[in-house]
């Protein structure tokens, strides 16, 4: 009675422990965990009536210690938890339990022992050793999966001595497992474990296929066996693990299923953002295709938010870490206070087009991590695809400004009137011949701006002008190299919102010296019949200026 007291209290306290490291650390998957705590709870029942004298009682639980077991095992293993692509492992299970369905069969017999060892335990703790085996190869150096190792150790070393030399000593084994379990739970690795990743499915080979196939043939070859030699002895067991291996089957068939469903899905979806943006023409339609394109990939309810800024200055400084360290990534994180949630940053940086729009940009999406971890390489690429169609938007802006340009010079460069292409900054952009002739100079001083040509007289009337937004007409007196003026009529049009222009485009006449701004011509003088008034009357109608 002491001894099922042992028992009773040193599996309450390894599930609690588990219960309790879950609710610390909250990791991604709290199932496989509370599966795991549901095994040792069943494991300590199965103990508890071993004491009492109920062993085959004891046996129904120890069996569902090792489903148990097996479920929260296989929680850890799912498509974009730590081992990523599990086919191989659900691979090497199927082949394992075929293999021990033939060793049952030939060596163990219809008894079930090895001796005094029982075939099933053993058959069971050797499955569990390779499940977490195979967890602490794919996860690397981890404190939790090294403890899961060991516990599955001491139960399959407990399952083979104990029925030799019954004994404190020879249980030692299970303690083992209580402990070291519990203690997994409750150390912060455990949360590795569960972490999501990005899915990597591995390329089908044929082996692998014929050693499925094997597996999945073997229990109904025994079968075929045993019924040619007379008296089907091992009936049950061979349903068994024909029904595992088949479950086994189907769960990797249903993988691969999922993965090519999920293929597929992201292969259409990124056509499609790809047409959009390739027919994008500015920068509002980009950021619809890429929304559109989101809302194919991704579940509604597992994005939270979703940011397009076409330039670094519309960012966060959070959001846009270590720019000056190198080359930028093509994604990284930002930690939520949920853990289940996250931030994901894709840049919108292409480097051999960063001259073309170096403004920058990102794709930012908050929303739940595993999600966002599955499909982080179909946002990157969306991503990419995005910054390739705002660089060749700017491109294609950048060419029609230049050609805009090249056109206006050459059909003002004989007119006789004045023209001046300004930034928004007031820099002079462009400037008709002309202007150097009457100036007197060989060329205007770099980065000028139209005030500085002015007469300081007239500077603060033309800064109001400029001010203002609209078109309109103003005469100042622009400073020659010899310190004389020139009177102009100014004729401004504010084009900032053009798509080509994006500035202020001024017309200027120069009046002749002695004659008033407002004087009319003398009669006689046809000036609409002059070349420079042609061409100023085309210029006006072509540029609407």
């Amino acid at each position: 009675m002491l001894r099922a007291i042992e028992w009773a209290v040193l599996g309450i306290c390894s599930a609690a422990a588990i219960v309790h490291g879950v609710r610390r650390h909250r990791p991604a998957r709290i199932g496989a965990w509370l599966l795991l705590a549901g095994a040792i709870v069943a494991s300590a029942a199965g103990d508890v009536l071993t004491a009492l004298n109920r062993p085959r009682v004891a046996d129904v639980c120890f069996y569902a210690m090792f489903v148990l077991v097996a479920g929260g095992l296989l929680q850890l293993t799912r498509g974009g938890a730590i081992l990523v692509d599990r086919a191989r492992l659900l691979d090497l299970l199927a082949l394992a339990c075929s293999t021990l369905l033939v060793v049952w069969v030939s060596v163990i017999g219809d008894a079930g022992q090895i001796g005094d060892i029982s075939g099933a335990y053993v058959i069971g703790a050797l499955l569990l050793l390779a499940v977490v085996t195979r967890v602490l190869v794919a996860v690397g150096r981890n404190l939790a999966a090294m403890l899961l190792v060991i516990g599955a150790v001491g139960v399959l070393v407990s399952d083979i001595v104990q029925p030799l030399w019954p004994g404190r000593l020879s249980e030692s084994g299970f303690v083992v497992l209580y402990l070291a379990w519990g203690a997994a739970a409750l150390h912060p690795s455990m949360v590795r474990l569960t972490e999501p990743a990005t899915p990597r499915p591995s390329p089908w080979r044929r082996r692998w296929a014929a050693l499925l196939g094997i597996s999945v043939v073997t229990p109904p070859v025994v079968l075929l066996v045993e019924a040619v030699h007379g008296t089907v002895g091992d009936g049950v067991v061979i349903a068994v693990a024909g029904a595992i291996t088949l479950l086994l089957t189907i769960t990797r068939l249903t993988d691969s299923m999922t993965l090519n469903r999920r293929a597929l899905t992201r292969e259409r979806g990124l056509r499609q953002a790809s047409a959009a943006l390739v027919a994008a023409a500015d920068t509002s339609a980009v950021d619809e295709a890429v929304r559109a394109a989101i809302a194919q990939l991704m579940p509604p309810d597992a994005v939270r938010g979703i940011d397009f800024a076409t330039d670094d200055s519309q960012l966060t400084l959070e959001a846009v870490p270590g720019l000056d360290a190198g080359p930028p990534h093509r994604s990284w994180w930002i930690e939520d206070a949920e853990r289940d949630y996250a931030t994901l940053v894709c840049p919108l940086w292409l480097e051999p087009l960063a001259v073309a729009r170096p403004s920058g940009g990102a794709l930012i999406l908050a929303g739940r991590r595993d999600t966002l971890t599955a499909t982080r390489d179909t946002l990157e690429v969306l991503a990419g695809q995005a910054a390739l169609a705002l660089d060749r938007i700017s491109l294609v802006e950048a060419v029609g400004r230049r050609d805009s340009d090249l056109y206006l010079r050459a059909v003002i460069r004989n007119s006789a009137d004045i023209m001046v292409v300004i930034d928004e900054d007031q820099r002079i952009r462009y400037a008709s011949p002309s202007l150097r002739e009457l100036l007197g100079v060989d060329d205007l001083p770099p980065l000028a701006t139209l005030d500085d040509l002015v007469h300081p007289d007239d500077r603060h009337q033309l800064r109001q002008v400029f001010r203002s937004s609209g078109d309109g007409v103003v005469y100042c007196s622009l400073l020659r190299a010899d310190d004389s003026q020139a009177l102009v009529e100014a004729t401004y049009r504010d084009l900032r919102d053009d798509r080509l222009v994006q500035g202020f485009v001024v017309t200027m006449r120069n009046f002749p010296q002695g004659r008033e701004p407002n004087e009319q011509p003398p009669h006689g003088d046809n000036l609409d019949e002059l070349p420079a008034r042609v061409n100023r009357r085309s210029a006006r109608h072509k540029f609407r200026y």
